[in-house]
């Protein structure tokens, strides 16, 4: 009865369990579908089977073609088998074509009754023995019958070539935990009747507590993913308002120098035209009194052409001191160069002002913006020079008079009033601020993780150290190779460092002033850098990692 019922039927279901009329795949999708066709029901594969020829066809269609034929060939190159092949689904080739059917747009395929006539009915349970799917009507014998009642019942399957043994087909119920795979009881006492094999609800019961452990896993990694997904949007948001308020920033800062430029423009011109006018003042009064000099020495011009002519030797004599005497001019000098130049020292004063408006408006700038990767840090007792004296709350270091009974691990400054602080990074930015107002030494920077930390330490940028360093209160320098002097204006109270370790960037900052004192550019770190600390042996206070307070 299971043998009869399980071949027409079957090639009915499947031709009418598509949600979509059957499709002409030579038309639609090329070569793909071509190789995707049985060339007996022209549709796209059911259950694949292939021939030893190498040639594929759904497995009821080849089924139901040999059950009708006195011999074993194949339909499509007629070459002939001595015996009817043993026919296995090939998954290979079905995975395909499901995901072929899934891309072409055809909906998911609903299993109907094998035994209903006209209309098909939607299947409501699939029996392995019998090997048919039944609707609720035609299931009331295994409901009925006591014999009936022994089959096993699951729900409906599109595949359920999947349970059954391809071998003698028999249900799967049987799990060989040898070969790990499922057996139907034939194969039991057969192949199998040496392996150690068990009830297919008996190995289920023991894999589930393995399932639930691995999804209460994939559940956390859905969470892990879910919270990282939520960790990049609100920094993306983060980085969004920064930038946007960094543009601002920007935007006000070159509006206040464009009006800088334009204000020293007006007094550019307005002292221009000043000079001008003075210029063109002192022209007219010196035309003015040279044309009155011409004047007075035409008059005696002629006053003397008369004496000279005249034979009158009393007025000769009484005139001539008048005519004879030095002309009474008055002194007008030009403008010197020197004078010019004084003219022109307000302007120069106010481009000065102005470029120092500029550096100045630049490094707050920059220092607000850096300052918005702070870091929390804590001092490492576990790196300090066995003289330093660390605060209980790990955030201030100063020199004592004692050297402290500590082990000497690889990690700790034997011969430098060292230490680093716990937290190391090997990626991103990062930035800190430090008090140091009333140290007349200290040294501030980070330092790569592989540094000698034993005897003798150069700070240098080759030894693993980017630091900038005060001595004798007023002398600063930037250790690199060479130490390079610098020239502050002020003293600074907190030193701010920032490091850009993508950019190869340490940078530091006067945060009071807020001016930027000093950068490393243009370094390669290739391992984890830790902030770098140390007062120094002068006893006068200690260094303090601040509490960073953003700047307004």
């Amino acid at each position: 009865m299971a043998e009869s019922s399980s071949t027409s039927p079957h090639r009915q279901t499947r031709r009418n369990s598509m949600d979509t009329p059957p499709m002409d795949l030579r038309s639609s999708s090329g070569a793909l579908s071509e190789e995707l066709q049985c060339s007996i029901c022209l549709d796209v594969f059911s259950d694949p089977v292939s021939t030893p020829c190498g040639h594929n066809f759904c497995k009821h269609c080849l089924k139901q073609c040999w059950d009708t034929s006195q011999g074993y060939h194949c339909p499509l190159c007629k070459e002939k088998f001595n015996k009817r092949p043993d026919l296995k689904i090939n998954t290979t080739l079905r995975e395909i074509v499901q995901l072929f059917k899934e891309r072409s747009g055809q909906k998911k395929s609903e299993v109907l009754c094998d035994m209903c006539d006209d209309k098909k009915l939607k299947a409501l349970k699939f029996c392995l023995v019998c090997q048919i799917s039944y609707c609720e009507t035609h299931l009331e014998p295994h409901q009925r019958i006591p014999n009936f009642k022994k089959h096993k019942l699951i729900d409906p399957v599109e595949n359920p070539e999947d349970f059954i043994c391809q071998k003698h087909e028999k249900p799967l119920e049987l799990y060989c935990r040898d070969d790990q795979t499922c057996v139907c009881m034939l194969c039991a006492v057969t192949e199998h009747k040496t392996h150690n094999t068990v009830a297919l609800e008996e190995e289920s019961g023991e894999r589930k507590p393995e399932l639930k452990k691995i999804q209460t896993d994939v559940k956390q990694k859905i969470q892990d993913r879910m919270n990282k997904i939520q960790d990049i949007k609100h920094s993306a948001e983060l980085r969004k308002k920064r930038t946007e308020k960094e543009k601002s920033d920007s935007a006000e800062l070159f509006s206040a120098l464009i009006r800088s430029i334009e204000r020293c423009h007006t007094e550019l011109l307005e002292m221009m035209e000043q000079k001008q006018k003075t210029v063109e003042k002192h022209d007219e009064d010196l035309i003015k009194d040279l044309e009155q000099e011409i004047s007075e020495l035409k008059w005696r011009n002629r006053e003397l052409d008369k004496l000279l002519h005249t034979e009158d030797h009393l007025h000769l004599l009484q005139i001539y001191p008048s005519v004879c005497s030095p002309v009474n001019t008055k002194h007008c000098p030009e403008i010197s160069d020197t004078e010019i130049q004084l003219s022109v020292e307000p302007l120069v004063k106010a481009l000065t002002e102005l470029q120092k408006t500029l550096d100045e408006k630049l490094s707050e700038t920059v220092l607000k913006r850096v300052q918005q990767y702070a870091v929390d840090l804590t001092l490492d007792p576990d790196t300090a020079y066995p003289y330093l004296i660390l605060s209980d709350d790990g955030k201030q270091v100063r020199s004592g008079n004692i050297k402290l009974k500590l082990p000497d691990k690889p990690e700790r400054f034997d011969s430098c009033t060292c230490a680093l602080a716990k937290e190391g990074f090997s990626s991103g930015r990062f930035y800190f601020e430090v008090q140091v107002k009333e140290k007349t030494e200290w040294d501030l920077g980070v330092a790569r993780e592989s540094i000698n930390r034993k005897g003798k330490i150069i700070l240098s940028p080759a030894n693993g150290y980017w630091t900038v360093i005060l001595r004798n209160e007023n002398q600063y320098q930037a250790c690199g190779a060479p130490p390079l002097s610098l020239s502050l204006r002020v003293k600074p109270e907190v030193v701010g460092v920032f490091v850009d370790y993508e950019e190869g960037l340490v940078s530091f900052y006067d945060v009071k002033a807020r001016s930027h004192i000093y950068s490393f550019t243009g370094q390669s770190f290739t391992e984890k850098l830790y902030p770098f600390f140390s007062p120094d042996h002068i006893k006068k206070g200690p260094l303090i990692i601040s509490q960073v307070k953003l700047l307004k």
